[in-house]
């Protein structure tokens, strides 16, 4: 004889009915972690069930759900608790799910950064007519001008990568780290930028020190993952300066190969952080000059301490790319 359970009958419409049949018949053929195999009846609540076994008091009963184990053993159990053991299991998953440099949503967006830095090594920016340009923000985050420049992102419905210095991120204490998050929740990419950006560790003599090198992206690794969680990594980074702009970088390059991550550079500037400051109208100039006749731009920017004219720049930068055709993507 079955197990049952009474639910009262005036809760339950008809087409809620049918759906909850659909649902369990589905769990029917998922394994619940522990080698728990959910086996329900075809039809919970047929239409003669309901009628040959409703009660005086107005209620139904429901068949229980019969669990069977990995070692063969049989449990009964309510349907509703075996959709609880269903989302126990999803919320599971979703725990475990890896995201490597942007979030769901962040992925409509993404392109593959080992792509991009061959096209870089190489000079090739084209793209077989498709124009694509990365919007690139290095040295935050800061609590001045980030936020100015999630806003513009959000108001045009833009994507961007964010290339983070640790140090930064922690003297701006609570704010900055929850600008982190902030980026990530949003879709834009986030990418490795070293701890310091301090090239005398990093390139002492102009020559890149490995060891120092190293030690500083997990470093600053860490800390993101602190931030945003242990299943978040990212592939990309870029090295302070530039990896065009150093001497002895050879073993970084076999680094890099051995660890399937992609150092990416620029094609394109604002020039915010290079000469006398600019105003917002010159890094406009910048961008348009330097990205010209080119299908595939990384553009170099900055959301640091200062870069208030980058933040006031962005909406005019952003309105170029999307009048001449481009498509706005993010490194992961």
């Amino acid at each position: 004889m079955k197990k049952s359970y009474k639910v009262k009958s005036n809760k339950y419409k008809r087409k809620n009915k049918q759906k909850r049949r659909i649902a369990l018949c589905i769990a029917g053929m998922i394994l619940v972690g522990g080698g728990v195999l959910v086996k329900c009846e075809e039809k919970l609540i047929p239409k003669s069930y309901i009628k040959d076994t409703s009660c005086k008091d107005g209620s139904i009963k429901i068949p229980i759900c019969t669990v069977s184990t990995s070692s063969g053993h049989l449990l009964s159990q309510s349907a509703t608790e075996i959709e609880v053991k269903l989302k126990e299991l999803a919320e599971k998953r979703e725990r475990e799910k890896l995201y490597v440099g942007t979030n769901e949503e962040g992925k409509a967006y993404a392109y593959d950064a080992q792509i991009i830095a061959d096209k870089l090594s190489h000079y090739d920016y084209s793209n077989n007519g498709q124009k694509i340009v990365f919007l690139t923000f290095d040295d935050g985050t800061s609590t001045t001008v980030t936020p100015d420049v999630l806003k513009v992102l959000d108001d045009y419905g833009v994507k961007a990568t964010f290339f983070l210095v640790g140090s930064n991120i922690e003297d701006g204490g609570e704010r900055a780290k929850a600008l982190v998050k902030q980026i990530f929740d949003k879709g834009h990419a986030i990418a490795n930028h070293s701890y310091t950006h301090n090239y005398r560790n990093l390139y002492p003599g102009r020559s890149l020190n490995l060891d120092n090198f190293v030690a500083e992206y997990d470093k600053n690794e860490a800390l993101i993952k602190d931030i945003l969680g242990v299943n978040f990594k990212t592939r990309v980074f870029r090295c302070p300066g530039g990896h065009m702009s150093w001497d002895n970088m050879e073993p970084l390059d076999a680094y890099l190969l051995n660890e399937n991550k992609f150092s990416i550079d620029w094609n394109a500037l604002t020039k915010d952080a290079e000469g006398p400051k600019k105003n917002a109208a010159e890094l406009v100039e910048q961008a348009k000059e330097t990205a010209e006749g080119k299908e595939i731009v990384v553009l170099l920017m900055h959301d640091t301490y200062g870069k208030e004219e980058t933040a006031k720049a962005l909406p005019e930068i952003i309105e170029y790319f999307k009048a001449n055709g481009y498509e706005f993507k993010t490194l992961v």
